[in-house]
């Protein structure tokens, strides 16, 4: 399992950027987005195989960047239980709940959107340890 793709959003309700690599910094989030420095809401992931889910459960596409998460892994589910451990290559995340789809995404993706993610939003993560993500870097659960 790898990282599929990477977006920040520098504002709330700005439109995401696609991007090559991010730095997290523990207790901290993602260097340059929009949650940076919150109490919890460091990292959002998600994966192309529920985002696949979510396509045919709405009838057309659910692009990766619309949905405002940072993180878009390839494969599997992601872990949504509160205290799982997700590792992006050197960077250690921990869950804090499963992500809630998001109301821009009425807007960004299209009608249903929400809908469609609603169990397939991914997982709400604090950063636990520093480093760099980059796309290709190999993530594991546990």
């Amino acid at each position: 399992m790898i990282v599929a793709a990477l977006h920040v959003a520098p504002e709330r309700k700005a439109p995401t950027e696609a991007v090559e690599r991010i730095a997290c910094e523990a207790g901290k989030g993602v260097v340059g987005d929009r949650y940076f420095g919150t109490r919890h809401r460091h990292v959002s992931v998600q994966s192309l195989e529920e985002l696949a889910e979510a396509a045919d459960a709405r009838g057309a596409p659910v692009p990766a960047g619309d949905t405002r998460r940072m993180v878009t892994v390839d494969t599997g589910r992601v872990p949504t239980t509160p205290g799982a451990r997700i590792t992006l290559g050197d960077v250690e995340l921990e869950v804090v709940r499963k992500a809630a789809p998001c109301r821009v995404m009425e807007t960004a993706v299209g009608p249903g959107a929400a809908r469609a993610m609603h169990e397939r939003g991914g997982a709400i993560c604090r950063v636990l340890t520093s480093g760099v993500v980059e796309l290709g870097s190999p993530v594991t659960y546990g």
